[in-house]
């Protein structure tokens, strides 16, 4: 398990990534479908703080696999079975989302989670035996990892009134073992390879977005037989989904993360930042889910608070594609600034319009229809 090329002619997602992907859409799923029960009975601050921190497990988990499998993957027997654990510890996480947020109950979530990364833990492990140059960078992943997971499971043994600060202290932890770890020599990494393994998940989110919208629409279409505010929503939500997929595959990420000279520095900013962007497609479809609900009469939160649920995912996911995976293609990158802050501010304010979800995707098609425009007139 030596270090793979970083030049590597050819370099795609491999059939067990995909599965691995596929896989952790089931905890994604979970984490949605919980939300926009949140949503719908009116915990807005509950739900959605509950929700931050279940999918930062899933993200983490899926992101640190992704950029670690960039850098080794001997696709060999003993490395497969790795991965099978880590899926298997997907599934427990995913399992434990609903007593999560139910609950506050952590204790299947956090086993999930702990499988998932003593197994990367292993594989660093494996790692620093087969990769002399690179054995400090190595050790440090193991030895991070492995106390982070010490940490996690202690959290299970605090006061509830503890819980919180010491979640918050554990993701500090976890968000600075790879900065620590790769200060004593960077790993190597395919741009290529870890542009399409982002594409891939976001393509994925995207689908689990559209599917928990579908679901909530047909199901509110079903009792009450079609009405012009179901007819927008429905409309609308689909205008947000091409709309979301359009700005996010507008430039191509690995040119960004190829061509500069600071892009071992800038590769962090630009994977921590992708958080916002799977977070709020996520939640986008969960908002979606929980106005349909609203538009039939079942449940008890205001107009303006079930509208928001779904113009302020839009608004997230728009300043944050547009601050980290479109702006530094931009060569006049502060005259954009005003134009960005103002598409988010008008999709913000579409949840006081009529049909918010229309309204929103309207916003953004147009915001689609000027990068566009922009991109061909301005080169990258």
């Amino acid at each position: 398990m030596t270090g793979r090329d970083p030049g590597e002619a050819h370099r795609s997602a491999t059939p067990l990534e995909l599965f691995f992907d596929l896989c952790f859409v089931v905890a994604v799923a979970q984490a949605s479908e919980s939300l926009h029960e949140a949503l719908a009975h009116g915990h807005h601050a509950t739900g959605v703080l509950r929700f931050a921190l279940v999918f930062f497990t899933i993200w983490w988990a899926w992101m640190n696999f992704t950029w670690f499998a960039s850098a080794y993957d001997p696709d060999d027997t003993p490395y497969r079975l790795a991965v099978l654990v880590q899926i298997t510890g997907s599934l427990v996480v995913a399992a434990g989302v609903g007593r999560a947020f139910e609950h506050g109950d952590l204790l299947v979530i956090t086993l999930g989670y702990v499988v998932l990364r003593t197994a990367l833990a292993a594989l660093w492990l494996r790692a620093w035996l087969a990769d002399p140059a690179r054995r400090g960078t190595t050790l440090r992943f193991t030895a991070g990892v492995m106390v982070c997971q010490l940490g996690w499971l202690g959290l299970l043994f605090l006061p509830a009134q503890a819980r919180l600060p010491g979640i918050v202290v554990m993701i500090v932890a976890e968000v600075l073992v790879p900065v620590w770890a790769q200060s004593a020599g960077m790993t190597p990494w395919h741009p290529r390879h870890i542009a399409e393994r982002y594409e891939l998940f976001t393509l994925i989110v995207l689908g689990e977005s559209v599917a928990a919208a579908t679901v909530a629409v047909r199901g509110a279409f079903d009792r009450h037989h079609g009405t012009v505010a179901l007819y927008a929503l429905a409309g609308g939500g689909l205008l947000i989904a091409f709309a979301m997929w359009w700005l996010y595959f507008t430039s191509p990420a690995h040119t960004l993360l190829a061509t500069t000279h600071q892009a071992h520095r800038r590769r962090f900013l630009w994977a921590y930042g992708h958080f916002p962007v799977f977070a709020s497609a996520a939640a986008e479809g969960a908002g979606l889910a929980a106005y349909a609900e609203h538009l039939s009469d079942r449940t008890g939160t205001s107009s303006a608070g079930a509208a928001m649920a779904v113009t302020v995912p839009a608004a997230v996911f728009v300043i944050t594609v547009w601050a980290v995976h479109l702006r530094p293609h931009q060569r006049r990158a502060a005259e954009a600034v005003p134009f960005a802050v103002a598409a988010v501010v008008g999709i913000l304010l579409a949840a006081w319009s009529p049909a918010p979800a229309l309204a929103a995707g309207g916003l953004l098609s147009g915001l689609v229809a000027v990068v566009t425009t922009r991109r061909r007139a301005v080169p990258s």
